[in-house]
């Protein structure tokens, strides 16, 4: 007795692989990533509510939610003939903060490209600022923040000199990082095709050095951020980190934390831009 072996059509369903499901898991991952950021949002004002109702500690050291709802209307409308806080309502305090961090930090990025760049290329230029920006690095805003208001008074120029100052030294560190990690082979061979110094820094240098100086400009902002109450310390309203300064002056925890939320949610706008910027700028980056 012989066997014949069963040849399948090539219509046959068992031919037929099967569908991927690649929609359907990148739909999931869409719905987690912006599931999971309001659910942790909502389990933390859960156990905010929880530790204020409590009573472990007073309503000035953590006030209920309500409160921290009621001083945002507050500080932002007009209620009883009082405009805002101090005269300024909280867009404003913001806008006048967010103006101030776009001159100092801008001024800051621009000449920490200019430095990294040479500090990258020129040996003896990144052996003579190196230290220097070092020394900016690792010291904190409130260490030179006197001095800039004994030189400069009290107006806007110490707050925009600080800024600036903070936001050097990771742009300046980051772009020499980067541009001395550019592939020499890619310089000789520029080089060898009759590019100028000049030719090789424009079209090699900069194209290579951008994803890592864009992640500089990132930490940048953020430290300029982090250094914005600060800046903010001496005459400092109307302006977001003067008016946590001045309602923790009164011990007025509700405006302090309105204005801790507004610094922080702008920054997380702001950070998401420049990631959004730099997606488009640098596509290749994370690629093979």
């Amino acid at each position: 007795m012989s066997t014949t072996p069963v040849l399948l059509k090539p219509d046959d369903p068992a031919d037929v692989p099967p569908e991927p499901r690649a929609p359907a898991r990148g739909a999931w991952t869409r719905v987690r990533h912006v599931a999971l950021p309001f659910g942790s949002l909502l389990l933390f004002l859960v156990l905010w509510q929880l530790l204020a109702a409590s009573g472990t500690w007073s309503e000035t050291l953590v006030p209920p939610s309500a409160k921290v709802w009621d001083a945002f209307i507050e500080v932002s409308t007009t209620h009883g003939g009082i405009r805002g806080y101090n005269g300024t309502t909280l867009v404003e305090h913001l806008g006048i903060s967010l103006r101030r961090i776009a001159l100092g930090a801008g001024i800051g990025i621009a000449a920490g490209v200019v430095f990294g760049l040479l500090m990258g290329t020129v040996g003896w230029v990144r052996s003579l600022f190196e230290p220097w920006i070092t020394f900016l690095r690792t010291l904190p805003p409130l260490a030179y923040f006197s001095l800039l208001i004994i030189w400069l008074g009290i107006n806007e120029e110490p707050k925009v000199t600080l800024l600036a100052v903070a936001a050097f030294p990771p742009v300046a560190v980051s772009t020499t990082t980067a541009v001395t990690a550019v592939p020499k082979s890619l310089i000789e061979a520029a080089r060898a095709l009759g590019a100028s110094r000049w030719d090789v820094v424009r079209d090699v240098v900069v194209p290579s050095a951008l994803p890592e100086t864009l992640t500089g400009v990132r930490l940048a902002v953020g430290v300029a951020y982090s250094s914005l109450v600060a800046a903010e310390l001496v005459n400092g309203l109307p302006g977001i980190g003067g008016m946590v300064k001045d309602a923790a002056n009164y011990n007025n925890t509700p405006v302090v934390l309105v204005g801790i939320i507004a610094i922080g949610v702008s920054g997380l706008i702001i950070d998401g831009l420049l990631l959004r910027l730099e997606r488009t700028v640098v596509p290749w980056r994370g690629r093979a």
